[in-house]
């Protein structure tokens, strides 16, 4: 059976070009807006992985993974930032909130390939 990660970005472009990489490996993708629209999708659905935007409109990717954290179903789901951010401050805040790892945009398929199956295993 296929992993299940959720894709969360604003940016249309960026979630169909996450979700066609992890297709093409094999796993099976759920694609949110933002972080509303992910705590929502993530409460109905079991995730083997999430990979977040940090910038997002109505709800933004630090304060999506504090309100998942805060449900049992997170427990143990890796959570992997894919941001343009890279200030170590922000960093920290994202690791104390419950994130795993973080990559920046732009990324290569490879990279996010490697960083996936690191995470959430194959």
């Amino acid at each position: 059976m296929s992993k299940t990660i959720l894709v969360v970005d604003d940016s249309a472009s960026v979630r169909q070009m996450v979700s066609l990489t992890l297709a093409q490996a094999g796993y099976r993708t759920i694609e949110a807006c933002d972080g509303a629209d992910a705590l929502s999708k993530a409460g109905a659905n079991r995730l083997d992985a999430v990979i977040t935007d940090l910038n997002m409109p109505n709800m933004d990717g630090l304060t999506f993974i504090k309100r998942y954290r805060a449900s049992p179903a997170s427990a143990g789901v890796p959570i992997v930032f894919l941001s343009t951010e890279s200030d170590g401050g922000i960093k920290a805040e994202a690791k104390a909130a419950g994130a795993t790892g973080w990559m920046v945009k732009p990324f290569r398929p490879e990279q996010l390939l490697s960083v996936v199956r690191k995470v959430a295993g194959e």
